[in-house]
């Protein structure tokens, strides 16, 4: 479990749920009390801002259908402390953040990964020799081809 606390929030990812939660008078009178779990493979992106010298930092999820708006650049970090999906950081508290990003980004490209197909099931020879008798009927293949090719079949 990776947990990383903010200004106001905390955000937790273990592998599979990223829960963020709010404490102190801040986060309740922003976001109110309580947990917001998200899985994996409902956040498209993950949105970073380090912190500046003057500013603090933020970390926000993206989710599919979201209506992201563009922001001035001198707001971005306010706007992420009304946004439920976000959690804003100092430049101390940013090492727990990135090994948190990184952790969801590699957890957000394995989910579009596609995944290997199984492999397909071993032919039986019986399968192989029915398939080149009905060739053979057809007439795609002439008696001596479906010899050979049963001699190979079985080994010959």
């Amino acid at each position: 479990m990776i947990q990383a606390s903010g200004q106001g929030g905390q955000m937790a990812f273990d592998g599979q749920y990223v829960s963020i939660t709010r404490e102190g008078f801040l986060g309740r009178a922003t976001h109110g009390r309580g947990e917001k779990r998200l899985h994996v493979s409902q956040i498209s992106s993950v949105q970073w801002k380090p912190p500046g010298m003057m500013t603090n930092g933020f970390i926000q999820l993206t989710l599919p259908g979201g209506a992201e708006r563009q922001v001035s650049k001198g707001s971005r970090t306010l706007d992420a402390t009304k946004d439920e999906n976000s959690v804003v950081f100092t430049k101390k508290q940013q090492p727990e953040f990135e090994q948190l990003r990184a952790a969801l980004d590699q957890a957000i490209a394995a989910q579009h990964t596609p995944q290997h197909a199984a492999p397909a099931a071993p032919v039986s020879v019986a399968d192989e020799l029915a398939k080149l008798g009905a060739l053979l009927q057809q007439g795609i293949l002439t008696q001596q081809e479906f010899d050979q090719h049963k001699a190979r079949l079985l080994g010959g």
